[in-house]
């Protein structure tokens, strides 16, 4: 199965109405009309309307009493009101946009509830008290939030969003249209932090290093252009302008089921192989540059050789490559698949047995650990590794194998032997860490609850080098470029895309892991779903694990990002993200956000979608095949090369 474009949504127009929508919104067009009268109509003078208004008048024509010698439409009271339409038909050829009112108005207003039929007014409540809904005629009534995937085009005065079916406003004027995205971005702020949006309040939450997050117009985004070496500008070192699409299709190679089902996590090898981590156990499958396939060895998981002594369930939920791919730790939340896990186990890919299963302590007192990643990106080719690091709520830590002197430990001990904590440190509170990656030197990048963005660099964990602020949403996943230089952070309903490049004091340029970046911080970027495909995603599906392709060598770039969501997998092409003078940033309000992407559509929810190696580009390949892993198959895409 091919990848398909994203679903921009059809032009508002009268061709894509049925005939008899045409006739009817023909005759009651009068509003939208009245608001550009001026503009279409002739200019006539005073003078020439007196002599035609005369020579009526010696036709002795009875006027009805008080009657206007030139009567004007009834004016149409366009404050706050607007054409709303209903987006059918899904992604069918027949899909369509109908009129759903000719002439509605909006409101936004105060709820104690979102079922509650009482309105209230600003001032009404006491500050914190309520929340604010978009109210539309009957027909609408949601709470101001992300989960309504608002997406704005200024040049058509309109507004598209999702709530039980995918909406679009129309606005009879500018300035009209330009108030509503003000207005909505005002609620939005105050529903998030409970604050009224003005100028105080929003640098009480950003600072005032991160004036450009508050207002984009006025963020420098010269770091953006610099970070890409001049390679995708002209001679001039105007920044290129990429076609409207992405160029290169989307090729199914390879398709392979999963022994027993189930799977869990992906755990792509860049040597000879890669696993698929499942319920019952784990499969071997081949590396090939058109992606993975054959299977090899299976390790089921049984009594005797996935027991536990630390009451973790016996069904992995993730697999972290070690020692040159030869190993591999898997982790297991406690029973009841929730809470974090207080210990490991331990695979001889080589042997296809468990050897042994760590507990994390510290102190003597076991702890627990909600996730672990690699050092760095690539360590895990090293076949001397011995540490990884760990995450909890208020825990960021590097584990090593060796005990505190350095030395193996003996697994083979009736009692399960405990990892040594070599560095991190445990924060009394607040921190709320959700996930973490590693950059190619070992910078460290941690999303948390509240939405904030953490840079450490590798020899400090207690404290962040750059803290970036939270839009709102929680952080669920995150990801880094080898070089450092960007930071993909997934949301439910967006990714958040941060150049962490500034200029020191001395002139140089650094990234935010290893210096505070200073009070010209770059806004970052966001990546949407359409409101169209957001709806086609289903209710309940939200993004996950948004990642780069995979690079492990210093001076290669990354060249695009994917994220799953439902059956989707989304793809986006990285340079493009960065241009600047890209289409989908023009004429935008607040922060730039990126509608091009390709979709790749499963039959099943789909678990993880991951690049393979770069290495693995090859031929006329602009990138490495793509993975998608469902709970029953897994699935290897290649990128051909052909332009269209």
């Amino acid at each position: 199965m091919g990848g398909s474009q994203s679903r921009e949504g059809l032009e508002l127009s009268d061709s894509e109405y049925s005939d008899e929508e045409e006739e009817e919104e023909s005759q009651e067009h009068s509003s939208e009309e009245h608001a550009d009268a001026e503009d279409r109509a002739p200019q006539v003078s005073a003078k020439t309307l007196d002599d035609v208004d005369s020579r009526l008048q010696a036709l002795k024509l009875k006027y009805p009493r008080n009657a206007s010698p030139s009567p004007h439409k009834p004016k149409v009271e366009l404050r706050n009101a607007i054409k709303l339409y209903l987006h059918i038909g899904g992604n069918t050829p027949k899909a369509k946009w109908v009129v759903s009112e000719k002439l509605g108005y909006y409101k936004f207003v105060k709820k104690l509830k979102i079922d509650d039929e009482d309105d209230y007014d600003e001032d009404e409540l006491r500050r914190g008290e309520g929340f604010w809904v978009l109210k539309i005629g009957e027909k609408i009534g949601v709470r101001v939030s992300t989960d309504l995937q608002m997406k704005f085009f200024g040049d058509q005065r309109r507004v598209d969003f999702v709530d039980r079916g995918v909406w679009a406003l129309k606005f009879f004027v500018d300035e009209e249209y330009r108030g509503f995205v003000t207005k909505f971005q005002d609620c939005l702020f105050e529903n998030v932090y409970g604050l009224k949006a003005t100028e105080e309040n929003k640098l009480k939450i950003y600072g005032k290093e991160f004036i450009g997050w508050v207002k984009p117009e006025e963020s420098d985004d010269a770091m953006w252009e610099d970070a890409d070496d001049g390679e995708w500008k002209t001679p001039d070192k105007r920044p290129v302008d990429f076609p409207e699409r992405e160029s290169q299709d989307l090729l199914e190679e390879f398709e392979e089921a999963a022994t027993d089902g189930g799977i869990q996590s992906l755990a792509l090898g860049a040597l000879d192989n890669s696993f698929l981590v499942s319920d019952s156990g784990v499969q071997v499958v081949k590396n090939f540059s058109h992606g993975i396939h054959g299977k090899g060895v299976y390790v089921k998981f049984d009594d005797n050789n996935l027991g536990s002594s630390s009451g973790n369930s016996a069904t992995p939920k993730k697999g972290l490559l070690m020692r040159g791919e030869t190993n591999m730790m898997l982790m297991s939340p406690l029973k009841g698949g929730k809470s974090p896990t207080t210990g490991l186990r331990q695979l001889d890919i080589e042997t296809g047995k468990i050897v042994t299963e760590w507990k994390f302590a510290k102190d003597g007192v076991d702890i627990t650990m909600k996730d672990i990643t690699s050092d760095s990106k690539g360590s895990q080719l090293d076949p001397s590794e011995s540490t990884f690091l760990g995450l909890d709520n208020n825990n960021l830590c590097q584990w090593d194998m060796r005990d505190r002197k350095g030395v193996v430990q003996k697994i083979a001990d009736a009692n399960p032997p405990v990892l040594h904590w070599t560095q991190g440190h445990m924060f009394s509170r607040g921190t709320n860490f959700q996930c973490f990656a590693t950059a190619g030197d070992g910078s460290i990048v941690v999303g948390s609850l509240d939405g904030k963005i953490r840079l450490y660099s590798r020899t400090s964990m207690r404290q962040a080098k750059t803290a970036f602020p939270g839009l709102g949403s929680p952080i669920t996943s995150v990801d880094v470029t080898y070089d450092g230089k960007w930071v993909l952070g997934t949301t439910d309903t967006y990714l958040i895309l941060i150049c962490t490049l500034f200029t020191d004091k001395d002139g140089k340029t650094q990234t935010g892991f290893s210096g505070r970046m200073g009070n010209k911080i770059p806004a970052p970027r966001l990546l949407k779903l359409t409101p169209v495909d957001a709806h086609l995603a289903g209710d309940g599906n939200k993004f996950h694990a948004g990642h780069f392709s995979w690079v492990t060598e210093s001076g290669k770039q990354e060249k695009h990002l994917v994220a799953t969501v439902g059956k989707f997998s989304v793809i986006w092409n990285f340079q493009q993200v960065k241009n600047s003078a890209h289409h989908c940033y023009k004429k935008q309000q607040g922060l730039k956000s990126c509608y091009c992407y390709k979709i790749v559509l499963k039959d099943e929810s789909i678990i993880e979608s991951r690049f393979m190696h770069d290495k693995f580009a090859v031929g006329s390949s602009p990138e490495a095949p793509l993975v998608v892993a469902t709970p029953m198959k897994v699935t290897s895409f290649s990128m051909s090369g052909k332009r269209r």
